[in-house]
């Protein structure tokens, strides 16, 4: 039986960040400790400010380990787009959004519900690291774990990888972390406008001797937590409360070594938002036994808690030849849904309450050995264990064998847990053949043992080519990547036949590990502060992995396509020079799958008995996608610190069933913010105005239909917002 109310996303308003970007392959790790963290360049970024009481060896220490570190682990090969602080504070929203709707302001990432954003028409299979350390993925739906508040700059790592990049794959999300170190300081703001946001913040940072450190906190409340499911202003039960925590902590033991901490909190409540108009009688659902019939929509409480908390310690040594980092990881996450019992049971036959918890721990070792100015070798070890439990009890409805409700409902728990344990190593050689000729060749090897056991060596080799400002990137990977382990299903299906919950089906064949072949080209050039690239990509997949939203508990579970096919071109240009940024990327992509071969028991079996034999799209396909922004700040003179920008997104729409799955593609749709904010310089105060969805446009991001897709969401429309913070 079809959910008719339930659906997602963490979005409230705001759209994007301008973020400059960029196409970037470095080859030569001395250039990429010149422009900073992973090789990226920042040419948006601020000039670096040291408090006057900042021992200057502490900071020249600081900063040569801060290369060092980003040496290990270079972009050598993949198309790299980058974003700094700057950037994030210059167009609408500022570090007042979202982490994805930053992201979404790079070329080839598509917009989606669930506070989701796709890389490449891949459906997630994203890793996140902070400062070189592997994040471990959480089961976080709608909420944004990380805060735009404690970025110095993240990079976002995409095409053919080199060999230290493995597991997920669509795309790597490389932060780098405020540290505290340049200045002694900090903010405040409050940041509110329609939908009755309100959102305050703290942040602060400083360093005393060779200690430096830095912490934020946020709390958001609006009452559209999610986006809406219908094209109103206003959504009926969709506020959320949101808390982001985060602290940095390193101290240099010696000029060779140096010891970090990081940590962040997240707690995030959401109520789902309901349709409007509909109820249980006009919509034939039989009602329980001896309750009314009738039961307004509108009336429906069901809401979802989330929470997640991590730390990363990690140890930098650099002396001599060899530089390596060695790390321990652990992130814990928990999701519970609370069902409207009733209202559920009268719209769609079951309520089920649902509590997941995941634990993830281990460790990670990357080094990297010069042997001569033109050989470097590198490698690494990274071990992970992760437990997942999983409580649910759904109250259903028994049923005679034509269909009729038989008595009261009945309740059935369905409790279960596993544990999955990852290995991985690689290797690599990067070898300059010639001045402007450089080859990377290496592999890795993974292996996990959890619900399956799988594991495959995949080879890696990249070719770049630097002269005179001009970049040409040609590499083939080969990827290994396992479902997500924290949302595998584990519902016992042959609980439910019988009853008002029944699946269309009794299989449910595990997911398996996705195999890729993956063949990247690309070029850059850059003009004097104009730079321009284009990018091309191909993909074949077997047991290529997809993600649907199937059940009543907004919860992702992932299923395979045998066979999946996927290629795209981006192109970008960005222009950063005397107070003046601007971009402008535009993206085409097709995505296709073919015959599910895992979780069928959630499908209707006609779609199974098509998709069998035919190829078609995936739900998440998106053929064209474009962003694009400008900022201008005033850097002399009496407006001396104002600054104003604008951004846009573009979608040409992604996929709705026609007379196919996913056969249609929904209206496409462009939006554009706008903003203006002024820092004056006393009493060190700072104001910000945004308006967003200035064309008050109507756009429709799922409209219900699709393989996997729960219900309809639609954009935010028009917002307007005020910030006012206050240096400390």
């Amino acid at each position: 039986m079809r959910k008719v109310l339930v659906m997602a996303t963490s979005v409230f308003a705001l759209h994007a960040s301008g973020a400059l970007a960029q196409v970037n392959t470095t080859a030569d790790p001395a250039a990429a400790q010149q422009q900073g963290a992973s090789g990226q360049g920042r040419v948006d970024a601020a000039p670096d400010r040291v408090a006057p009481d900042a021992s200057s060896d502490i900071v020249v220490t600081a900063r040569r380990l801060d290369a060092a570190r980003a040496s290990i682990q270079p972009s050598l090969g993949a198309t790299s787009y980058t974003i700094t602080n700057d950037t994030i504070q210059a167009l609408p929203g500022g570090d007042n959004q979202q982490f994805n709707q930053i992201i979404l302001q790079l070329p080839g990432v598509v917009q989606d519900g669930f506070g989701q954003f796709h890389v490449r028409d891949d459906h997630n299979n994203l890793q996140y690291r902070i400062n070189g350390t592997i994040l471990p993925e959480g089961i976080a739906v709608f909420g944004q774990t990380l805060s735009p508040r404690l970025i110095e700059r993240f990079s976002l790592l995409t095409g053919a990888l080199p060999a230290q990049y493995g597991l997920r794959s669509a795309g790597i999300i490389d932060i780098t972390t405020k540290s505290g170190l340049f200045n002694n300081g900090g903010s405040a703001s409050i940041y509110g406008g329609s939908h009755d946001m309100i959102e305050p913040s703290v942040e602060y940072g400083g360093h005393s001797g060779s200690t430096n450190f830095f912490v934020s906190g946020d709390y958001r409340r609006n009452n559209l937590g999610i986006e809406n499911v219908d094209s109103g202003r206003t959504a009926v039960h969709d506020r959320t409360d949101q808390f982001q925590g985060f602290g940095y902590l390193d101290h240099i033991i010696d000029a060779d070594n140096r010891v970090s901490f990081v940590g962040g909190y997240s707690n995030q409540y959401f109520q789902i938002p309901n349709s409007r108009g509909l109820n249980a009688q006009t919509d034939g659902v039989q009602a329980a036994n001896g309750l009314t019939p009738f039961f307004a929509s509108e009336a429906l409480n069901e809401r979802q808690l989330e929470k997640t908390a991590f730390g990363q310690l990690a140890f930098l040594h650099d002396a001599g030849p060899l530089t390596y980092q060695a790390s321990l990881f652990a992130r814990y996450s928990t999701l519970r849904y609370r069902p409207d019992t009733l209202g559920e049971l009268l719209f769609n036959g079951q309520a089920q309450q649902a509590y997941k918890k995941d634990f993830t721990f281990g460790g990670q070792v990357d080094a990297a050995y010069r042997l001569n100015d033109a050989n470097t070798v590198r490698g690494g070890v990274i071990i992970t264990r992760d437990r997942g439990t999983s409580q649910t009890d759904t109250s259903v409805f028994l049923l005679d064998d034509d269909g009729n409700q038989l008595g009261q409902p009945i309740r059935i728990a369905d409790n279960g847990g596993q544990t999955e344990v990852t290995e991985s190593v690689y290797l690599q050689d990067e070898l300059k053949l010639l001045p402007v000729l450089t080859l990377n060749v290496g592999g890795r090897f993974d292996h996990y043992s959890g619900y399956r056991s799988e594991q495959q060596f995949s080879p890696r080799a990249n070719i770049v080519y630097q002269q005179n400002g001009t970049t040409v990137h040609l590499g083939y990977a080969r990827y290994f990547s396992p479902p997500p382990f924290e949302l595998v299903a584990t519902t016992s299906v042959v609980n439910f036949q019988g009853t008002s919950a029944a699946a269309p089906s009794l299989v449910n064949t595990t997911p398996f590990a996705e195999r890729q072949h993956y063949i990247d080209l690309g070029a850059q050039q850059k003009l004097g502060d104009l730079t321009f690239g284009v990018d091309g990509y191909l993909r074949y997949s077997k047991n290529l992995i997809d993600e649907g939203q199937f059940g009543a508990p907004i919860v992702l579970t992932p299923f395979n396509y045998f066979r999946g096919k996927i290629h795209g071109v981006e192109a970008n240009t960005s222009y950063a020079a005397h107070g003046l940024l601007a971009y402008a990327n535009f993206a085409y992509s097709k995505a296709t799958g073919k015959n599910v071969t895992s979780s069928q028991f959630n499908f209707d079996p006609a779609d199974l008995a098509y998709i069998q034999n035919h190829y078609i799209y995936l739900d998440h396909d998106q053929t064209y996608t474009a962003s694009g922004g400008i900022s201008y700040s005033i850097q002399h003179g009496v407006a001396r610190g104002l600054r104003i920008g604008a951004d846009a997104l573009y979608g040409s729409g992604l996929r709705a069933d026609g007379d196919v799955p996913n056969g249609n593609a929904l209206p496409d749709y462009a939006v554009v913010n706008l903003s203006a904010s002024y820092h004056l310089a006393r009493p060190r105060v700072g104001i910000r105005f945004d308006v967003i969805n200035v064309g008050d446009h109507v756009y429709e991001i799922r409209d219900g239909s699709g393989v996997g897709v729960g219900a309809p969401q639609y954009g935010a429309r028009r917002g307007f917002f005020v910030g006012l913070s206050k240096d400390l």
